[in-house]
C-alpha cells in the first residue's frame, strides 16, 4: 500500500551573482570577483574604487513559479542604488522576468551587503548592475517503510529509484522505517522497494522540481511455499494501492485531473461536459443536455451529487451543466456495470463530488465569458471552526445567440437562460467527523417558434416553451470510527419542476423528493471488507398532461384525428433499496467484489433484485502493469409516474431490465502513457413500450479503446473510439430496428500543450456517425382545410443523415501577481464551421425536404480572476 503526500520546500537555486555595474560616473566596470581600481584619465582624474560585495545570503526559487509549474532557467539583472555605507536603498529590475523572479530577485538583493564604493580614498555612493540567475531546485523524496496489518516499521529495506535521467539511486531505511532521497531529475520515477521475506513493491511518481514527495508504503509478507499454509492474522495480505486511492468497486471507472478538466477545448471549461469526451458516450441531439451511455436512452443514466440523485446534469442547450466546476472535488463516470450501491438506473452513472470550503483565509472568484458569468467566494467564518463557500451562475449569451438561433433555420428563436447556485456549510467535528450542509439548485427557460408544423402533427405549430428547475439541501455526516469502520450519511430534500410543451399540448410535473444514502464500510480481516447499504426516496408529485393519446408501435399518425387527451393526477412514489457489497483480495493483484441490491416501487408494488459481480486481475507487478477486468450484472430501472398514469399511461408495468456484460485490459505503456480497451454487451427486456406494456427487448454492443497521456507540467491527451451497435424491438414479430440514439462510430482526439510563459494551446477533434431520422414516406397539404397529412416511414429511424465532424480550439493566457492571477481565455467550438445535418425537414407538400443545420462556428471570449 502506498499513501502520496506532496509540499514545497525552500531549496536556494543561486549559481551566481554578478556585479557588472559602473561606480558613479565611471565608464569602467567592475565584478564582484574582480575590481581593480581605474586608471585615472585626462578628463577623470578622481581615483575610483568600486564596491566590493561582503555578504549574499541568496535567493530563492520564487513559490508563484512552482505553483503554475514554470521550471526553467531564469536571470534577472538589476540595478542597485548604494549608499556611502555600502548598503542597498533601492533595487530596480532591468528586464521584467514575471513569475514571481523579479519580486523575488528585488527583495534578495535589498540584504545585500558591500564595501562601499571609494572615490579619491572617500566612500561614495554608486549605481551598479547585479545579476541572479535563478535555476529549478531538485526534488527530493522521503518516506516510510511498513508492514501491512501491524504498522510496524521495516528497518534495512532497500529503496531504489530510477529518475527520468536514467539514473538509478538507492537508500536503506532506517529503525523507524524511514529513508529520504534527494539529487533526482524531474520527470516520471520508478520507485521500488523489497525487504527479506516480504513481497517486493514497486509505484511510478512524477517529480517536480522544488517538490518533496512523501511516501508511505506497506509490504505484505510473502505468500508460504504451501498454498494452503495459513499466514499469520498480523500481517494480512492486501491489495497495493497507489496514491492512497482504493481500486474501484466496477470494472470501469474513469476520472479526469481538474487541470484536464478546466482546459479541454469545445467545454468552455466546463467538467461535467468533459464528459462527452469519454469513451462510450454518444454525441447527443442539438441543444439537449443528454449523456447517451453505450446505447441506452439518456434517462436511463443517472446523476448524482454527493450520493443524491438530481434530474438533469445540463442546462438547456448543453453549453454548461448544472454543477460549475469550481466547485468539483472529483467525477466518476462508470460507464456499465457499475457498483451495487447504485440502483434505479441501466445505462451509466455520474457521480460528483463537491469539495469541501478552502480554510487559508478568503478566496474567490469571478469569471465572465460569451457564455455565462460566474462567482465564487470562499473560507474560514472566523475561529468558529466553520467553513463557507458561495457560488452563482447565469448565462446572457442569448443576447447575441438569438439572431444566430433564428438564421439557422432550426426553429429556435430565443436562446436559453440558465442560472445555478450553490452554498455550503462545513465542520470537521474532530479529526475522523465531519458535517456538511449544501444548498444547490438550477433553473433554465427556453423558447422555440415552430414555423412550420411538425409533418407527423399538424397540430404542433406556434410557440413552444420549456421551464426546468430543481434545488436540493443536503445534509451530509462522515465518521471514521477506527482505522477498520467507516459510516458515511446523506439526507435531502428538494423540488424538481418540469413544464414544456404548447398551449394546446403539454406536460407538467412538480416532485418532492424526499432521500437519504446511509453506507457502512468494515474491515473484516485479511483482505475482505463488507460494505452493508441502504437508500431511500420518497417523492410526491403532481402530474399534468394534454397530448395525444399513445399510439401502439407501427400505428400510423392520423394527425388531425389524434385528438389531445388531458390528464392530472398526483400522488406519493416510495422507493426503498438495499444492497450488499463485499471486497475480496485473496491475493495480492486480484480484486473480486461480489455484490447484491434490492429495490422496491410502491406504484407496480414489487421488489427487484440486482445480483452483481465485477473482477481484476494484475497480471504483473509493478511497471508496466497490466490488468484484466471483468463484470456481469443484473439492473433495473422502474416505470416513470407518467408511464403509470391512470389515464395517458398504462397499468400492471413492472421495472425495465438490463444484463450488463463486460471485460477489458488496462495496460500501461510508459508512466505517462496507458491504454485501455473493453468490450461490452448489453441485454433489454421488459422495457415498456407505449400501448405494448412490458413487450419491448434489444440489445447493445461494441468495443471502447483509450489512449491516454496523463497530464504532466506541459501536456495532457487522450485519443478515445468506440464501434457500436444498439438495436431494439417493440413488440414480438416486429423488424429488429435501429435505436434512435444508436451511432456507429465514435472518435475523439483531444490534446492541450503550455507554450511557455503561462500561454496554453490546446483543440479537440470529433466524428461521429450522424445521428437518425424518421424519413416521411407520404406526405400531402390539404389545401381546403389548410393542414398537412403524412405517414411516417416504418420502422422509425431508417435513415442515417451524412456523419458528424467538428474541430474545437482553446487558448489560455494566464497573468500572476503576488495575490491574484488574471486569465484570458478564447474558446472556439467548430472552428472550421461544419454545420452538422441534425434532422431533415420538408416543405409544405412534401415533395422535396432539406437537412436542419446545427450552429456555425461558435466562439466564446473570456476573462477569469481570483485570488
Amino acid at each position: 500500500m502506498l499513501i502520496r503526500t506532496a509540499r514545497r520546500h525552500p531549496t536556494s537555486a543561486v549559481l551566481g551573482a554578478a556585479l557588472i555595474g559602473a561606480v558613479s560616473l565611471s565608464p569602467r566596470t567592475a565584478s564582484a570577483d574582480d575590481a581593480p581600481a581605474p586608471s585615472p584619465s585626462a578628463t577623470d582624474p578622481a581615483r575610483i574604487q568600486p564596491p566590493v560585495l561582503k555578504f549574499d545570503p541568496g535567493v530563492t526559487y520564487p513559490e508563484q513559479a512552482l505553483s503554475t509549474h514554470l521550471f526553467e532557467t531564469r536571470v534577472v539583472t538589476l540595478i542597485l542604488e548604494l549608499d556611502r555605507t555600502g548598503a542597498v536603498t533601492n533595487a530596480e529590475v532591468e528586464t521584467p522576468q514575471g513569475n514571481g523572479f523579479d519580486e523575488a530577485a528585488a527583495s534578495a538583493a535589498r540584504k545585500l551587503v558591500f564595501e562601499p564604493a571609494q572615490r579619491d580614498g572617500h566612500a561614495t555612493a554608486a549605481r551598479i548592475k547585479f545579476s541572479y540567475t535563478f535555476q529549478p531546485p531538485s526534488p527530493r523524496l522521503v518516506g516510510r517503510v511498513m508492514r501491512q496489518g501491524s504498522d510496524s516499521p521495516i528497518s534495512g529495506a532497500t529503496v531504489s529509484v530510477r529518475d527520468a535521467a536514467g539514473i538509478e539511486h538507492s537508500a536503506l531505511t532506517d529503525t523507524a522505517g524511514a529513508w529520504s532521497m534527494g539529487g533526482l531529475a524531474p520527470g516520471p520515477a520508478h520507485v521500488s522497494i523489497s525487504a527479506d521475506r516480504h513481497m517486493p513493491l514497486a509505484s511510478d511518481e512524477t517529480l517536480n522540481p522544488g517538490e518533496e514527495t512523501q511516501l508511505l508504503l506497506r509490504l505484505a509478507p510473502e505468500l508460504p511455499p504451501n498454498p494452503t499454509a495459513a499466514v499469520r492474522p498480523s500481517e494480512p495480505i492486501e491489495e497495493v494501492t497507489v496514491h492512497g486511492e482504493k481500486p474501484p468497486r466496477e470494472v470501469i471507472k474513469r476520472t479526469m485531473s481538474k487541470e484536464e478538466i478546466g482546459q479541454i477545448p469545445g467545454t468552455n471549461g466546463d467538467a461535467l461536459t468533459s464528459l462527452q469526451n469519454m469513451p462510450g458516450v454518444a454525441r447527443p441531439p442539438p441543444f439537449r443536455g443528454a449523456l447517451i451511455v453505450r446505447g441506452s436512452a439518456p434517462e436511463d443514466t443517472h446523476v448524482f451529487v454527493d450520493g443524491t440523485n438530481i434530474p438533469l446534469v445540463y442546462h438547456f442547450g448543453a453549453f454548461s451543466s448544472v454543477v460549475p466546476t469550481e466547485v468539483l472535488e472529483k467525477i466518476d463516470f462508470y460507464p456499465g456495470n457499475f457498483s451495487a450501491q447504485y440502483g434505479r438506473g441501466m445505462g451509466g452513472v455520474v457521480d460528483v463530488g463537491i469539495r469541501s470550503p478552502k480554510r487559508d483565509g478568503l478566496h474567490a472568484m469571478g469569471q465572465a465569458d460569451l457564455i455565462d458569468t460566474r462567482l465564487l467566494v470562499e473560507g474560514p467564518i472566523g475561529k468558529t471552526g466553520w467553513n463557507f463557500l458561495l457560488a452563482g451562475r447565469r448565462s446572457w449569451f442569448d443576447v447575441w445567440l438569438t439572431p444566430l438561433l433564428k438564421g439557422s433555420g432550426i426553429g429556435i428563436t430565443t436562446a436559453p437562460r440558465y442560472y445555478d447556485y450553490q452554498a455550503m456549510l462545513q465542520k470537521d467535528l474532530s479529526a475522523r467527523q465531519s458535517f456538511r450542509l449544501l444548498f444547490f439548485g438550477s433553473n433554465d427557460d427556453l423558447a422555440i417558434l415552430n414555423q412550420s408544423p411538425s409533418a407527423s402533427d399538424p397540430s404542433f405549430g406556434g410557440a413552444l416553451s420549456a421551464h426546468t428547475a430543481f434545488w436540493r439541501l443536503q445534509a451530509r455526516y462522515e465518521n471514521k470510527f477506527t482505522d477498520t469502520t467507516a459510516l458515511r450519511a446523506t439526507v435531502a430534500y428538494g423540488v424538481d419542476a418540469l413544464k414544456v410543451g404548447l398551449p394546446v399540448r403539454f406536460q407538467s410535473t412538480t416532485e418532492h423528493p424526499l432521500s437519504n444514502r446511509l453506507e457502512l464500510s468494515q474491515k473484516l480481516g485479511t483482505g475482505i471488507t463488507a460494505n452493508f447499504g441502504a437508500d431511500f426516496t420518497m417523492e410526491s408529485y403532481d402530474l399534468r398532461v394534454r397530448r395525444a393519446p399513445p399510439r401502439r408501435p407501427g400505428q400510423p399518425d392520423l394527425g388531425t384525428t389524434d385528438t389531445p387527451v388531458e390528464s392530472s393526477s398526483s400522488g406519493t412514489l416510495v422507493l426503498p433499496g438495499v444492497y450488499t457489497e463485499w471486497e475480496i483480495v485473496p491475493r495480492s493483484g486480484t480484486r473480486i467484489v461480489p455484490g447484491l441490491r434490492g429495490d422496491y416501487d410502491s406504484v407496480i408494488k414489487r421488489w427487484d433484485f440486482a445480483p452483481r459481480l465485477n473482477v481484476r486481475q494484475d497480471l504483473t507487478r509493478g511497471f508496466p502493469r497490466t490488468t484484466l477486468k471483468g463484470g456481469v450484472g443484473l439492473y433495473y430501472q422502474p416505470p416513470t409516474p407518467l408511464q403509470t398514469d391512470a389515464r395517458y399511461g398504462q397499468t400492471r408495468l413492472r421495472s425495465n431490465r438490463s444484463v450488463h456484460y463486460d471485460v477489458g485490459v488496462d495496460q500501461d505503456l510508459t508512466p505517462q502513457v496507458d491504454l485501455s480497451v473493453d468490450a461490452f454487451y448489453k441485454q433489454f427486456d421488459k422495457l415498456v413500450v407505449p400501448g405494448g406494456g412490458n413487450s419491448g427487448t434489444g440489445h447493445a454492443y461494441g468495443v471502447e479503446c483509450m489512449l491516454r497521456y496523463k497530464s504532466d507540467e506541459r501536456f495532457f491527451g487522450w485519443i478515445s473510439y468506440t464501434l457500436s451497435r444498439s438495436v431494439r424491438q417493440d413488440l414480438p414479430g416486429d423488424p429488429l430496428r435501429l435505436f434512435q440514439y444508436d451511432q456507429t462510430h465514435l472518435l475523439t482526439m483531444i490534446a492541450s500543450y503550455k507554450l511557455g510563459r503561462n500561454w496554453q494551446l490546446g483543440g479537440r477533434f470529433r466524428l461521429a456517425s450522424g445521428p437518425l431520422a424518421t424519413p416521411s414516406s407520404y406526405g400531402a397539404f390539404d389545401a381546403t382545410s389548410g393542414t398537412q397529412l403524412t405517414v411516417d416511414g416504418y420502422p422509425a429511424f431508417g435513415q442515417r443523415l451524412p456523419l458528424f465532424h467538428q474541430l474545437d480550439v482553446r487558448v489560455d493566457k494566464t497573468w500572476k501577481f503576488p495575490a491574484w492571477s488574471l486569465t484570458w481565455y478564447l474558446d472556439v467550438q467548430n472552428a472550421y464551421s461544419n454545420r452538422a445535418k441534425e434532422d431533415l425537414s420538408y416543405n409544405y407538400n412534401y415533395t422535396s425536404s432539406t437537412y436542419t443545420q446545427g450552429l456555425p462556428i461558435l466562439p466564446s471570449l473570456g476573462l477569469r480572476a481570483e485570488f
